[in-house]
């Protein structure tokens, strides 16, 4: 037999007559139809939206206080390590174009820091928007010196004791 589409059918006892509901008490779907007597779930309309827990926190409000979930804004960072340093001249400036310039990074925009992992023994003059503690000791033990980039400003609610209070 071939197909064709106007030989198409269902098989048969594939589809069910739909429930009539509220019909009678004879339908077995009488009156209530199914949804008991009174409450919250037998009203007309939807019941709860989805994703309604009946008052406790729900799943999708929980989730960010979890751990292991990642933070909405990070913050990302062009990390080097001191021990990346050492292989530059004695006396240099130490910034991202002159890292992109010397192959050490590549082509990466986000803000630089510094790391302390590795033996710097040049003497180096780094601008970097971030160092770590042990970065910033042995850069300054090796005889160098570093200079904090401004980044974005970091908003701070204003003091509220100079005002009235009533």
């Amino acid at each position: 037999m071939t197909v064709r589409l106007h030989t198409l059918q269902s098989q048969p006892g594939s589809r069910r007559p739909r429930n009539r509901k509220g019909r009678g008490i004879a339908a077995g779907q009488g009156a209530s139809c199914g949804f008991g007597m009174r409450g919250q779930k037998s009203r007309s309309g939807r019941p709860t939206r989805p994703g309604f827990e009946g008052g406790q926190l729900p799943l999708y409000r929980r989730i960010p206080k979890l751990k292991h979930f990642t933070v909405v804004n990070p913050q990302v960072f062009t990390v080097v390590n001191v021990g990346d340093l050492a292989s530059l001249p004695e006396g240099s400036q130490v910034t991202l174009d002159s890292l992109k310039t010397a192959g050490i990074v590549g082509k990466n925009s986000a803000p630089l820091k510094i790391l302390g992992d590795g033996e710097l023994t040049v003497k180096l003059h780094c601008q970097a928007h971030g160092f770590s503690k042990t970065a910033r000791d042995k850069i300054t033990a090796a005889g160098g010196s570093c200079e904090t980039l401004p980044g974005r400003k970091v908003w701070i609610r204003p003091n509220q004791t100079s005002g009235n209070s009533t």
